[in-house]
């Protein structure tokens, strides 16, 4: 923003009428944080534009981090509200309810604390029946509370808390599909995010309640132990960080998977915000808006000595403030602790709320991109060269060969996720493919929609279903294959799964109390 030009006349004669207006006299009368204080003779600022803003205030990087908070987790919650039916619902591959059932049977039989200590989740207080509609309705209240917050830039702690329990109660039951670092991530960032804000007040600017000092740098703790966590990891990790060759490997194996790492990037971006002040930010606010204009006169006045004195809900919020750096920091000791270890781990909780966590990536590059393709056949016989094998698509990761990489990125498909992890796996360390498998035998309307194509569509289920194993490669530029317009060249390393039919796989489903494909 640009400096004053105005003559020091002027700013004497403004400080004056402001030293006179009711509105300081009012304001400090209030003794509630949660109390918001609406600026009547904000329109009076208008004509203060030119003056710079101070520098050290955190009024306007509240606004952006909460609306960065806020738009992450909507996407998250979309995220969940369009696939946790078929991964963790009632038909899901890794339904929640068996889940619970078998954290309850673990604990004693009881729903008690030492359930929601081993899984903390509103689901143990919910009709597990309508396990499908309670999924939903935590998604779309995530949904509709972010949403709130994105478009209003505010929020108090209680919507923040509610975010905080609602994401929670869906990870900690997410299994394998929410087993990754981002989730923790997101989880911490919006736990410092309750500290950022007032109890009650909706006002993006609420007077008697600046942003903590504590709770900036609980975020600037965050993007330190995510950085530091990271290069250690590598350094520690895989040679080809040390000799500066990963580069040659990780945009083809990795970067491409699902999207760019779902919301990751986007979530890491976030702390890194609370490193800059009122003044580096106000770049991104009308000069002459409301927010801008009240922060004017929120220096202005402090700078005039006409701070407020501390009330009984300020006193209180200190005293908050302060116990929430002493548990921030003895949270993070055995989170030191790893990171100066030589066995450090990445991704790691070291209490059940996840509140510290420790960070981390790629510690090894996998040099080759492998995928499993699934494939079925209408043939009663699935030997001989004449049958005919039809491929499955997914909605993001490699299949055929001619399909442009996406890029969809802060979204994520969880499966696709995965299914990159179990091509570098064996099916017995991935059982789950195999129950993919059963259910495509079974033309699983569930399963199929989270894929991108089906070629059985309209017609007959599949008599057998088999994967192979593939390696990817990106064509060359200015190669034959380019030039047909093949973003991929594969080469078959063998048989992922042998080729599977329904009776087949009858035991090894009952052997796992899965319901057999077909039986919903």
């Amino acid at each position: 923003m640009a400096s004053s030009s105005e003559s020091s006349e002027n700013s004497e004669s403004f400080l004056r009428k402001r030293r006179g207006d009711a509105l300081v006299s009012d304001s400090l009368s209030h003794d509630s944080c949660s109390e918001t204080v609406q600026d009547e003779d904000s329109t009076k600022y208008e004509k203060k534009v030119g003056v710079s803003l101070q520098t050290g205030t955190y009024w306007l990087t509240r606004i952006v981090l909460l609306r960065a908070l806020a738009f992450i987790y909507f996407v998250a919650f979309t995220v969940a509200y369009n696939q946790n039916k078929q991964l963790i619902g009632e038909k899901g591959l890794m339904p929640c309810k068996d889940y619970l059932r078998s954290v309850k049977r673990y604990v004693g039989g009881k729903i008690g604390f030492a359930a929601l200590a081993y899984t903390p989740s509103v689901l143990w207080f919910m009709d597990w029946n309508e396990m499908d509609a309670n999924l939903d309705g935590i998604a779309l209240a995530g949904m509709a509370l972010s949403g709130f917050v994105l478009i209003m830039g505010s929020a108090n702690m209680i919507i923040m808390g509610v975010l905080w329990i609602l994401y929670h109660s869906i990870v900690n039951v997410g299994q394998l599909w929410y087993s990754f670092g981002w989730e923790s991530q997101l989880l911490e960032s919006v736990f410092l995010g309750i500290f950022l804000c007032p109890l009650w007040s909706l006002s993006p600017m609420p007077r008697r309640c600046p942003p903590s000092l504590v709770s900036i740098w609980t975020f600037r703790w965050l993007i330190v132990r995510i950085m530091l966590g990271a290069g250690l990891i590598k350094i520690r990790g895989d040679r080809c960080w040390r000799e500066l060759t990963c580069m040659d490997y990780h945009y083809e194996v990795v970067l491409i998977i699902s999207g760019n790492l779902s919301f990751l990037n986007w979530l890491t971006i976030v702390p890194s915000l609370a490193c800059f002040d009122d003044a580096a930010l106000a770049f991104l606010f009308r000069r002459s808006g409301r927010a801008t204009q009240t922060l004017l006169q929120i220096q202005t006045e402090e700078a005039s000595g006409l701070k407020p004195a501390p009330s009984k809900g300020m006193l209180i919020r200190r005293v908050l403030n302060v116990s929430l750096g002493i548990l921030i920091a003895y949270l993070s000791v055995p989170v030191v602790m790893n990171l100066l270890s030589s066995r450090q781990m990445m991704n790691t909780s070291f209490d059940p709320l996840r509140i510290v966590n420790t960070y981390g990536a790629f510690g090894s590059v996998t040099k080759e991109r492998t995928e499993v393709v699934f494939q079925g056949t209408l043939s009663v016989n699935h030997t001989g060269e004449e049958v005919v094998w039809e491929e499955y698509e997914f909605l993001c990761k490699p299949g055929a060969l001619d399909r442009r990489p996406c890029l969809i990125s802060p979204y994520h498909y969880r499966l696709d996720w995965l299914m990159w992890f179990a091509a570098f796996q064996t099916y017995e360390q991935s059982e789950w493919v195999i129950h993919i498998a059963g259910r495509l035998l079974a033309n699983d309307s569930t399963v199929l929609s989270l894929m991108g194509h089906n070629p059985f569509q309209n017609r007959e289920k599949p008599r057998w279903i088999r994967g192979e194993h593939f390696r990817y490669k990106f064509t060359r530029p200015g190669s034959s294959s380019a030039a047909q317009g093949k973003w991929w060249v594969r080469k078959r390393i063998g048989p992922y799964f042998p080729p599977v039919n329904l009776d087949s796989l009858r035991s090894y489903f009952q052997s796992r109390n899965w319901p057999l494909p077909g039986s919903y």
